[in-house]
């Protein structure tokens, strides 16, 4: 088939480029012409693993183009519109302004029976008014909810767990073409929910509401672990092994952070406000806030190491991006709390794999170097705020041999407190004694 994808910042690219893989003819439209450069010379503008290969396989093929000409569109039989939907600056609130400018932008070049097919994460009710349009050109709307995993995003298209397509009532129409672009995910036995439009916008946010709630669960019980002295590692293994519960997510530590949970949650609470069922989710304003806490908490641990004072003590920040094989520094809790040690007095040396430059846009004002070696050169203390392998597996031996102090804070719970503490370490961790 002849697809295009209205979009190609992380969604837009990773789907554009999975779809040609598919054997779908693609071509990927934004109006941002550095992006379009960078991608059709098979340079992601992000870092994502796998990506920069399937580029260039499927440019080389001639099944994948870019460009900034909406009117390359024409033609295509489905048109998937996968552009962002930030928290609005001064709310909550979700920013639709890009998604309603593509939908305009796209309307123009259908042609009837096409169909439309809505990626973006939106608030509920946004695909019942986009339909008015859509349908007033003979179009087709589908809404189509990406669940991305960073990291792991181009087996997310190409194999999803799940795919959910929002139609109107009897459009057949429309689920078998989407049936047609998804043919080799359908092969799998991949389960297809077929539903209406607001129940297809609400798996996105209620999913992540979900996983966003689990991830604050531990995190409380880590505050209560940590004035109990007992360890909420093994808390989680043993409540993990009911099968209600399940041991996903349940790793305590910094929270989480990124492009979709935090602002989701948030537009969530937000648009049920706004339909006058807030009550029914002032839960996960508590859930945003412990999320936040786990930042202070970490600051504080920090100052306690250092003996009460902050200021004019070495640091050394391993990991600025909310997660490791990814370079998002997006509400990062890493490099918020990297910041805030700075803001503190602290002599702050971070490094990343991948987000230094991501971070160096946002915090230019931070020391950056590039390895875990440099940045814990004469430091009073280290902390691993990013769970990268490189700082899971880092010998506490050979680290110790660069450092001022010995003192290590696991922001992540991803380190051997017994092998740290052999070699010399100080070892302190979120909800750990």
């Amino acid at each position: 088939m002849k697809i295009s994808v209205i979009g190609c910042g992380y969604l837009g690219a990773v789907h554009a480029s999975s779809l040609a893989k598919l054997g779908h003819v693609v071509v990927g439209i934004d109006i941002d012409q550095a992006k379009i450069d960078l991608l059709s010379s098979a340079k992601a503008p992000f870092y994502e693993p796998g990506l920069p290969e399937l580029l260039s396989e499927t440019l080389a093929t001639g099944a994948l183009t870019f460009s900034t000409d909406m009117r390359l569109a024409r033609g295509a039989a489905v048109h998937f519109v996968a552009v962002g939907t930030p928290q609005q600056e001064d709310s909550n609130a979700v920013d639709l302004r890009a998604v309603e400018s593509a939908f305009e932008a796209i309307v123009l070049q259908v042609s009837p029976g096409d169909v439309v097919v809505g990626k973006s994460t939106v608030p509920v009710g946004t695909a019942q008014r986009l339909a008015e349009l859509v349908e007033a050109a003979g179009a087709h709307l589908v809404w189509n909810p990406e669940f991305l995993r960073e990291g792991y995003a181009v087996k997310d298209t190409i194999s999803p767990d799940r795919l959910v397509y929002g139609v109107r009532p009897g459009d057949d129409h429309s689920v078998a073409v989407l049936d047609e672009v998804y043919a080799s995910a359908l092969a799998q036995e991949i389960p297809r929910v077929v539903t209406d439009f607001a129940t297809s916008e609400l798996v996105k946010v209620a999913a992540n509401a979900f996983l966003a709630t689990k991830i604050s669960f531990i995190n409380a019980m880590a505050e209560v672990a940590e004035v109990t002295g007992a360890d909420v590692t093994q808390l989680a293994d043993a409540i993990g092994y009911d099968q209600r519960i399940g041991r996903r997510f349940l790793n305590a530590g910094l929270g989480f952070g990124g492009g979709c949970l935090p602002k989701d949650i948030r537009g969530f609470m937000a648009r049920a406000s706004e339909l006058g069922a807030g009550d029914a989710l002032n839960f996960l304003g508590e859930v945003d806030a412990i999320n936040l806490r786990r930042r202070e908490r970490m600051v504080d641990l920090c100052r306690e190491v250092l003996g009460g004072n902050i200021e004019g003590a070495k640091i050394a920040v391993l990991g600025l991006a909310f997660k490791p094989d990814s370079d998002d520094v997006r509400d990062s809790p890493a490099l918020d709390v990297a910041a805030r040690l700075a803001e503190l007095g602290g002599n702050v040396r971070a490094t990343d794999p991948q987000a230094v430059e991501t971070s160096r846009r946002l915090r230019p004002e931070l020391d950056y170097v590039a390895t875990a070696e440099e940045a814990a050169r004469d430091a009073d203390v280290v902390l691993v705020l990013t769970e990268w392998r490189e700082y899971r597996n880092i010998d506490p031996v050979a680290l110790g041999s660069v450092v001022s102090v010995r003192a290590i804070l696991d922001g992540r719970n991803c380190l051997d407190p017994v092998q740290w503490r052999e070699a010399g370490w100080t070892y302190r961790a979120l909800g750990r004694p």
